[in-house]
């Protein structure tokens, strides 16, 4: 019996050990949601593909990124509550988003005129400043990862915008965000707070008569094509913040985590590289559409825009806090009219 018992166990042991290592089950990858809701071709729906690209190429296929663009999995609104249930991973809302969820410091970004130039806005979302306010997404169950920027945003409207008296009764689309509703009412216009999928067709038919937006926005989305005028002021910056539920990213494997994290730093500065030179190509192609027709303001006309945009920080200091609008305005050398 004890001779049976060790030639099976010899015969049990062979087999095993014949048995190629390629057949073994390998262990299925970690799949990451990445939802967002711009097109494809903008800077952050670049941004999410190379991301995508490199995260699996440097994990070997233990991670596989899923980029859902153009709202495919969820809207504006939607989304926020999508990322702290866990029904997905990861986000890139616009820096507005984060206010609803009683982080109101960052709508620093929000307030007009505040970046003069990437160079300014880098030294906040790069510096001391960014990383304090991505803490403050913890308490919410958010892990900030990095920003990504978008661009500085144009005007378009069916009417010319050019001095501030046009904007009177406008009707103009802006994202959920209180210091934009104080941005849009300090120049008489009238605030409509509208998801982003939804613009297109609500210019289209005339529910609203414009709105904001980085050009790259602007073109992919095809607003120019229902707007008469796109006003080149850049008035505003418009920036994501790339963030993933909280419970989801401590329980990676730490090697996995670090990974993910030089991902995203190589991510964050292709996403910063084709922002500008994407802007550019958007107006260009705007341009040459010839549906919509550019207006330049002239240096007395923007400060003009200014000067009424500044009732926007008085109205919002206390909303934001005074301390984080000081460093930031010595962070930029912004100063208010």
């Amino acid at each position: 019996m004890k001779m049976n018992y060790r030639l099976k166990t010899l015969v049990v042991a062979a087999f095993t050990m014949a048995i190629p290592i390629t057949t073994l089950a390998a262990p299925a990858p970690i799949v990451i949601k990445f939802s967002h809701v711009v097109a494809q071709h903008t800077p952050k729906g670049q941004a999410a593909d190379y991301f995508k690209k490199i995260a699996e190429e440097r994990t070997k296929g233990r991670v596989k990124i899923e980029v859902y663009p153009n709202s495919q999995l969820y809207k504006d609104k939607e989304e926020m509550e999508a990322l702290q249930l866990g029904a997905v991973q990861m986000l890139a809302p616009s820096l507005a988003k984060f206010a609803p969820l009683g982080v109101k410091e960052f709508e620093v970004f929000d307030l007009p005129f505040i970046f003069d130039n990437y160079q300014e806005l880098h030294k906040v979302t790069q510096g001391p400043v960014g990383a304090k306010l991505l803490a403050k997404l913890e308490a919410k169950g958010i892990h900030g990862l990095a920003y990504w920027d978008n661009g500085f945003k144009v005007m378009s409207a069916n009417t010319p915008l050019k001095n501030v008296a046009d904007f009177k009764g406008q009707k103009l689309r802006i994202q959920s965000s209180k210091v934009l509703d104080s941005q849009m009412r300090s120049v008489g216009a009238n605030p409509q707070v509208m998801a982003f999928s939804e613009v297109y067709q609500a210019l289209q038919t005339g529910v609203v008569n414009g709105t904001e937006n980085p050009p790259s926005n602007l073109y992919t989305q095809k607003m120019h094509e229902v707007q008469k005028y796109v006003t080149l002021s850049d008035h505003g910056y418009l920036g994501y913040a790339v963030i993933v539920n909280k419970k989801f990213w401590a329980g990676l494997p730490a090697d996995i985590r670090t990974i993910l994290e030089g991902a995203m730093k190589d991510a964050t500065a292709f996403a910063n590289d084709i922002a500008k030179k994407d802007n550019d190509e958007a107006l260009a192609a705007v341009k040459k559409s010839g549906k919509s027709q550019f207006i330049t303001l002239t240096a007395a006309e923007r400060n003009q825009w200014k000067k009424a945009m500044d009732k926007t920080h008085k109205e919002n200091v206390g909303r934001i806090g005074a301390d984080l609008v000081q460093e930031v305005y010595k962070a930029t050398g912004y100063s208010p009219n």
